[in-house]
């Protein structure tokens, strides 16, 4: 008779706990194919349980196929093909090694000074006001107040006039990557910016697409690079890590090869809002919206765990998207979305954006004029621009730029040079470095600042 001890798995079920200990037999080849177990009574008999428990168990041994029932005979052990026990021991993935703090970080970029109080106002109310509604499927393309809120607002701040039918909303811009992928092909060549950002480039090719780093000269992609690469993906209003702004000769030069070879542009407006000396210039979309596909994100302006960005793609790739990838659920929650769409039709955005370009001008101004200030200041030239969340410094330096990056680390400073933002690494030691600064403490720069001559 098989016995088993119940009670050595506290808040499990009795049926569940008397299941795993004969499914752990049969497992095991205790209890051998063909087998008669007892029947319900005596089992239950034998265990003080009730019988309603051993039926529960013996039927979920019979729905996973662990147990046959003959009528009138019983239940009996069904044959299994019973894996090989290994005795090789368990791979265990390496865990990755924290890695300690530096006392200064300047590879780092994030976002400060959230607007808490309005985003929770604002969250209180969508609960309020949508109810259950909010557990309920959505459009796959973003709810309509969201779409339309960007709508007003891409016509209002980057001189875009937009059908909001045409925006399609995901959880952050890789997930909007690998969309682009399957809907553009992966048989195309994706033209990326050489030097630019690592990332898009590990995207690409983890989704099988072929990738060609197109050089840059002071006005940005050089059209003449492009070859037979049919979609180039460009960051023309800030480029990373150079901070380049297009100008619109350029653009329109871009935009005649996209014309010509039926490529695609995918233009990703990175940190366009924070320019300091002027408005930001149009989108290149607002000059062809056949060809341009736009993309921006609200985790630069609002914070990072903000995973809320969005496309806005050509009418006829749109069509598209909806007959070959409109199955695709929308990836970003409708309490989230709701939430977004108050903040941004009612002002609040533009207001936080405005506050946050005070902030980080002045922030930029205190930076550039603590390296200017500094024992190292004859060393150090300033290449900036005006805008965006970062600028690039050159040191005058006889240590390569490994060399003097990993002297800085030993220090307590994380930095990142120029020429490894490269995608071939060849470009030699520019001694050109760019330094983050949205998220910088400027009491630990100042203090640091004053300890680096000996380095």
């Amino acid at each position: 008779m098989l016995t088993y001890d119940l009670k050595k798995a506290p808040g499990v079920p009795l049926y569940e706990a008397l299941y795993r200990c004969i499914r752990g037999d049969i497992l095991s080849g205790r209890l051998a194919a063909g087998e008669k177990l007892p029947s319900k009574r005596a089992l239950a008999a034998h265990l003080e349980v009730s019988k309603i428990t051993v039926e529960a168990a013996y039927n979920q041994l019979l729905a996973e196929g662990y147990l046959r029932s003959r009528e009138k005979a019983g239940y009996y052990v069904e044959a299994l093909e019973r894996p090989e026990p290994s005795h090789a021991p368990q791979e265990v993935a390496p865990s990755l090694q924290p890695q300690a703090e530096p006392r200064l970080d300047l590879t780092r970029n994030g976002a400060e000074r959230f607007p808490f109080s309005v985003w929770s106002r604002l969250q209180r109310e969508v609960m309020l006001d949508y109810g259950e509604q909010l557990l309920q499927p959505m459009d796959h393309q973003g709810i309509p107040e969201l779409r339309r809120a960007i709508a007003q607002h891409l016509a209002s701040f980057r001189g875009m006039e937009i059908d909001l039918e045409n925006i399609l909303i995901g959880a952050g811009t890789d997930f909007l990557y690998n969309l682009l992928i399957q809907l553009l092909g992966r048989d195309r060549i994706y033209a990326v910016e050489d030097p630019g950002y690592g990332k898009i480039r590990k995207i690409y090719n983890a989704g099988g697409v072929r990738c060609r780093s197109v050089p840059m000269d002071s006005q940005g992609v050089r059209p003449d690079s492009l070859g037979d690469a049919t979609v180039l993906h460009i960051s023309p209003s800030h480029h990373f890590p150079i901070g380049l702004v297009t100008p619109v000769g350029r653009r329109l030069e871009l935009l005649s090869w996209a014309r010509q070879s039926g490529g695609w542009i995918i233009e990703d407006d990175y940190d366009s809002e924070f320019r300091f000396d002027a408005h930001p210039m149009p989108a290149m979309q607002s000059l062809d919206q056949e060809r341009v596909i736009y993309m921006n994100s609200f985790s630069k302006t609002l914070a990072p765990s903000i995973r809320i960005s969005y496309l806005v793609l050509p009418g006829k790739l749109m069509a598209q998207f909806r007959q070959r990838l409109g199955f695709y659920g929308c990836t970003v929650a409708s309490f989230e979305q709701y939430t977004l769409a108050r903040f941004l039709s009612r002002g609040y955005f533009e207001k936080h954006i405005n506050r946050m370009r005070k902030f980080y001008k002045t922030r930029r101004n205190r930076v550039i004029s603590l390296l200017q200030t500094c024992p190292l200041s004859p060393k150090i030239t300033i290449l900036e621009q005006d805008a965006g969340l970062h600028f690039l410094v050159k040191v005058d330096t006889q240590y390569t730029d490994a060399q003097l990056t990993a002297r800085l680390a030993s220090a307590g400073i994380r930095i990142q040079a120029l020429s490894s933002y490269y995608h071939d690494g060849g470009h030699g030691d520019a001694h050109l470095f760019v330094v983050n600064y949205s998220v910088l403490d400027e009491d630990a720069l100042e203090q640091v600042l004053g300890e680096l001559g000996e380095l």
